[in-house]
């Protein structure tokens, strides 16, 4: 009875792994992507504080197939922000997607993963009030462009 016990227990700790850290405080959301082959929704983990937004997936080995992180801005009082990210400690490659306050798509950046001090950055070309992050190749594998549209409330 013990041997099926534990081959039960393995199981659920190996699709476990790529879950969010146990002191993660991101709630999760979907996002829904509005691209040229139809609409696409992604399971996000929203980082919205400052702390869960400087964590973001640092550390991560995995991220499901449809699954993100989303980075919002709406407590910034100034309103869009310019800020650009990096990979530091980020172990899988990602594509990220910044959008405006109507949700238009302005930028989509693949980013590599990086394990030094001196990382590459990412950022818009204009102000944004949110970002996505998926796994690399998400976008493009969904027919998903700049200018198409994204769709997330809390």
């Amino acid at each position: 009875m013990r041997r099926p016990l534990l081959v039960v227990v393995l199981f659920a700790l190996v699709g476990c792994a790529h879950a969010a850290p146990s002191d993660s405080t991101a709630s999760i959301a979907s996002v829904t992507i509005h691209g040229s082959q139809g609409p696409v929704r992604v399971q996000v983990e929203d980082a919205n504080s400052p702390a869960e937004r400087e964590r973001g997936l640092m550390g991560r080995t995995s991220l499901g197939a449809n699954e993100g992180m989303v980075f919002t801005f709406g407590d910034v009082a100034d309103g869009p922000v310019t800020a650009t990210f990096w990979m530091k400690d980020t172990l899988i490659p990602l594509s990220i997607a910044f959008w405006s306050a109507d949700g238009t798509i302005l930028a989509i950046r693949d980013m590599e993963p990086c394990r030094t001090d001196t990382c590459s950055t990412y950022g818009s070309p204009s102000p944004y009030v949110g970002a996505l992050e998926v796994n690399r190749g998400f976008f493009e594998e969904h027919g998903i462009r700049e200018g198409d549209r994204i769709d997330f409330a809390r």
